[in-house]
């Protein structure tokens, strides 16, 4: 479903009476919907429009009801003053199951118990400082849990919240205006955008206070440009995972100081930098981001092995541990920078994706025998190559029927082998040689 106020009703709804809600973005294709359905196994499905063909052939035996109806029950039911159903749910028992790309082709589905979820939602609070009189200006799905943490902190600080993810791009300054939206969680794409809007419009601006950033740093010019056109306003660095949810925030009142830093880790929890041998690494040097604290969730859904790589046991202490595999380092202060991640894991126009996972899609093309992606760079965008007589443009059509918009390469070559190393791996080096020419 998208991003409503009834689907936020669903949520709470799940929660009071004990059931587990997972919520996915109606733009997920039938490609990923159908993995997703057959990991989460669901016992009841509701969706915005439940007979459409997709749905059904993902979840044959999965009852489905149209959202609609639902509502009407749901309302129904309140007229009549029908009481909701209560269930004793326990710090630990699931709240939510979050849906993210990881390091595989297979959907990998985050688990998030009350406690987890709710510590998390109060540290983050504690550095943010939502407040009674903001207004919340949400342009992401609660699929995200980017979207879904902002209808929780909006709950902490009494905030209003607009979801605002169906609004066009053209009258995205003036409901901002209209609103009154002082709190804006944005991406660099939609920072950038907001900023241009701004640097057209004669309007005055939005009363603005606070911008808070994921999913990719930001620009210096477009931080520069929001400064410009919003005047007082706070651009907020943060970095996370949805393993744990956030890791650091830059405090808003601290956001000119240390301007290459992600921030400092959240209230009540630890980050270490460890080197290969699994030690923590001195000040300043660069190892793995591993996160330590109550925010740190117990896995991945129906993926024990998986889990055990990502969220292992402190050798000393027995708590858990979220190995991020991105890596940086902290200043003697304690603040974290940021250096890099894995390199099949990337993010791009704001979201967290997987060159495996692209490589799949591309696979169940009828007609390609083999694929290799490559994530963007500074060179060039992303990139697929496939083995296959399709043409250029039929292979980015088709990809476009199983990815979402962001998902989908800019770029496509077909050739007649992609390249290996010696272990049957895809060569991302021959890859990038045959980009670029240079292997002519």
């Amino acid at each position: 479903m998208s991003s409503t106020r009834e689907l936020v009703a669903m949520f709470y709804g799940a929660s009071r009476c004990g059931a587990v809600f997972v919520p996915l973005n109606p733009a997920m294709k039938s490609f990923h919907l159908a993995s997703v359905l057959k990991n989460a196994d669901p016992v009841v499905v509701v969706a915005a429009e439940a007979n459409t063909g997709p749905l059904r052939e993902a979840a044959p035996s999965v009852p489905v009801y149209d959202a609609a109806e639902v509502w009407t029950e749901v309302e129904a039911l309140d007229a009549r003053g029908v009481p909701p159903v209560e269930a004793g749910v326990g710090p630990d028992d699931l709240a939510v199951l979050i849906y993210t790309s990881g390091s595989t082709s297979a959907p990998k589905a985050v688990m998030g118990p009350h406690a987890q979820v709710t510590f998390a939602s109060h540290a983050i609070n504690a550095e943010l400082r939502y407040r009674p009189d903001d207004v919340v200006f949400c342009r992401f799905p609660l699929s995200w849990d980017y979207g879904l943490y902002k209808v929780l902190l909006s709950c902490i600080g009494r905030s209003e919240i607009v979801l605002a993810g169906e609004e066009s791009d053209l009258v995205l300054l003036r409901r901002m205006r209209e609103v009154g939206a002082t709190v804006v969680p944005i991406v660099p794409s939609l920072a950038g955008m907001i900023a241009t809007l701004a640097g057209r419009d004669a309007e005055p601006a939005p009363p603005v206070r606070m911008f808070t950033n994921t999913g990719a740093a930001l620009p210096a010019s477009t931080i520069d440009a929001l400064h410009k056109h919003f005047a007082g306003a706070r651009v907020v660095r943060q970095f996370g995972q949805t393993e744990c949810k956030r890791i650091s925030i830059m405090p808003p009142e601290m956001e000119l100081e240390k301007p290459e830093s992600v921030g400092r880790p959240l209230p009540g929890t630890r980050v270490l930098i460890l080197g290969e041998d699994g030690e923590e690494l001195p000040v300043g040097e660069v190892g793995e981001i591993v996160a330590v604290g109550p925010h740190v969730m117990p896995g991945y859904w129906c993926a024990p092995e998986l889990s055990a790589r990502t969220f292992r046991r402190d050798p000393r202490t027995g708590g858990l541990r979220l190995h991020t595999g991105d890596y940086g380092s902290l200043d003697a202060d304690g603040y974290l920078y940021f250096e890099g991640r894995r390199d099949d894991m990337f993010k791009r126009k704001g979201i967290r994706m997987s060159t495996l996972e692209i490589e799949a899609a591309a696979m169940d093309i009828p007609g390609v025998r083999s694929a290799a992606v490559l994530p963007p760079t500074g060179g060039h965008d992303l990139a697929v190559f496939v083995e296959g007589e399709l043409e250029q443009h039929a292979v980015l059509r088709e990809l476009r029927l199983r990815l979402e918009p962001q998902k989908v390469p800019a770029i496509c070559r077909v050739i007649d082998d992609v390249p290996l190393t010696l272990h049957g791996k895809n060569s991302r080096e021959a890859l990038v040689k045959m980009l670029d020419g240079s292997d002519r």
